[in-house]
C-alpha cells in the first residue's frame, strides 16, 4: 500500500504535463516523475517486481484520479 502520496507539477507553467510524485511503501521512501504519456520514470531505487507493477498500476489510477478528473 501506497502512503503518503503527493505530487506537484515538473514545469513552472501548470498547463504543460508532467508531474513529480513522491510516496512511502515498505518504509522507504519513492520518488519519480509521470510524463505525458503515462509513462513513469523512477528518480529512487526501482521496486522488484512483481510490487512494481502493482505501485506503477496504483500510480495511475491516483493521476488519473487527481490530475485528469478535476
Amino acid at each position: 500500500m501506497l502512503l503518503h502520496f503527493q505530487y506537484k507539477p515538473l514545469y513552472q507553467d501548470k498547463n504543460l504535463p508532467g508531474w513529480a510524485f513522491s510516496f512511502y511503501y515498505q518504509k522507504r521512501r519513492l520518488l519519480g516523475n509521470y510524463l505525458e504519456d503515462g509513462t513513469i520514470e523512477w528518480l529512487s531505487t526501482i521496486p522488484e517486481e512483481p510490487d512494481r507493477k502493482q505501485l506503477e498500476q496504483q500510480i495511475h489510477d491516483l493521476m488519473l484520479y487527481h490530475v485528469y478528473d478535476s
